[in-house]
């Protein structure tokens, strides 16, 4: 099955951020009254509004969430809460890129807090997936967070859309500011949670599914002093002697454009049995990954492709640069191990740290990302400290599942459960179960119930 023009389209307004027309920001009041008005620290603007219900059933259709951020992530079907009154904050930090259009600011480093009522005394943090926007995860993550009671905070990681390679002087600067702006964020709701409820969070927690899993790793890597643990979904492994993404996209790229077989995808890391997945990513996925990131580290290689942008249509964004079935990474410059050093994990987590990555991934492949990232943990003597859960049969988003039900589950259910897991570790000492591969579930309802058993 190939995905149809409307699917396709609907990518492109995802991964390109094109299609969104900018709002008006409503305006908003300082919040219940008697409460002093909250400020976030070193925010360049802040908007502050109060809400009946936080969550997207609430807020799509509002300037307060946008659900081009966040569709196609889950699976259809999948139940949320809802009925979570509180505060959000919408704003942005000082930046020179003007890559997000959302609110009308067009200004990045945008970001959402959101602090509901009944508070649980906890935070969770987390990053746009992909090169998506601030809202991204409010359908996964902040519904099901807020109704538990958690206050929620998420950035746009400094730069969105497929010209993200464009913003920073010099390579590798673009990601390194996804990492800085979540440290940031971090620091500054923790200080909103102060001013707000009266003191700061009792207990953190990072999480995010693709690169803001990869944000969860590099945090508590980094950073462990500002969280109490973390939940990885399938974040990218940059290590600047590989792999990473241009160890096995390049041979992905070499298929779409008839320059490799099925062997050469299996000797890359791509899964037997993932075929079925391969002409949607390539379609979608792999061109524009390979070339936008390559661009990102390795301006060098390819002035002309993709140049000052990925292009204005989908047809441009998504077309491969032929150069790129031909890139070898080992063979670069060391510049450009350089400019990927600077963004790498080490393994050296500071905090407990769980992570789910599926089999059938078809953009980051199992076997040469987080495979490798779990025994590079365990080789720095931390593994007492991590729950790695192989999902079998999981793709690397879950809206696929509705396209092949019978070949695929979807991850978020295991995903809320190893979330809940994580706070029984770090609150209780109730220990997860151990590292495995999760079976498909033979009956019950995979959208909705999920287990790490």
């Amino acid at each position: 099955m190939r995905p149809s023009r409307r699917t396709t389209l609907l990518s492109a307004a995802l991964l390109a951020a094109t299609a969104v027309t900018p709002v008006a920001v409503a305006r908003a009041d300082a919040g219940p009254p008697g409460r002093r008005r909250l400020t976030v620290p070193g925010a360049e603007r802040q908007q502050v509004s109060r809400h009946p219900d936080l969550t997207t059933a609430a807020l799509t259709g509002t300037p307060y969430t946008e659900q081009a951020d966040w569709a196609g992530l889950h699976a259809q079907g999948t139940r949320n809460p809802t009925g979570v009154p509180g505060v959000q904050i919408d704003g942005c930090f000082p930046d020179t890129s003007r890559l997000n259009v959302l609110h009308g600011w067009n200004h990045d480093a945008q970001f959402v807090i959101r602090l509901p009522d009944d508070w649980n005394g906890k935070l969770v943090v987390t990053g746009a997936p992909g090169v998506r926007r601030q809202y991204a995860m409010d359908f996964l993550v902040s519904d099901w967070v807020l109704a538990q009671g958690y206050a929620f905070a998420a950035t746009d990681k400094g730069n969105s859309g497929p010209d993200f390679y464009t913003d920073g002087d010099r390579p590798g600067d673009a990601l390194a500011e996804w990492n800085r702006r979540t440290t940031q964020l971090t620091r500054a709701a923790k200080a909103v949670i102060a001013q707000h409820y009266g003191h700061t969070p009792r207990r953190t927690y990072m999480t995010g599914i693709s690169n803001s899993g990869y944000l969860t790793r590099w945090q508590l890597e980094n950073h462990p002093e500002l969280y109490d643990g973390g939940v990885d979904w399938e974040g990218p492994l940059w290590r600047p002697e590989g792999p990473n993404l241009f160890t096995f996209l390049p041979t992905a790229v070499a298929r779409q454009l008839g320059r490799a077989d099925d062997e050469a995808m299996y000797r890359a890391g791509f899964a037997p049995g993932s075929e079925f997945l391969w002409p949607y990513h390539e379609q979608v996925y792999w061109g524009l990954t390979q070339k936008t990131y390559r661009a990102a580290f390795d301006p060098g290689y390819d002035p002309v492709c993709p140049g000052t942008s990925a292009g204005s249509t989908p047809a441009e964004i998504f077309a491969p640069c032929a150069s790129d079935a031909a890139y070898d990474y080992a063979s670069r410059p060391r510049r450009v191990h350089d400019a990927v050093s600077r963004v790498s994990l080490t393994g050296r987590i500071g905090r407990p740290l769980i992570t789910l990555h599926g089999t059938l991934d078809s953009l980051i492949p199992i076997a040469v990302q987080s495979d490798v990232y779990a025994r590079m943990i365990a080789d720095r003597g931390r593994a007492r400290m991590h729950r790695y859960y192989r999902i079998e049969d999981g793709n690397h988003v879950d809206g696929l599942y509705d396209t092949f039900p019978d070949r695929l589950r979807p991850i978020l259910p295991c995903y809320r459960t190893a979330f809940t897991a994580l706070t029984a570790w770090v609150e209780h000492g109730e220990e997860p179960p151990p590292s495995r591969t999760v079976p498909r579930p033979a009956s019950g309802d995979p959208v909705n119930e999920g287990s790490l058993d």
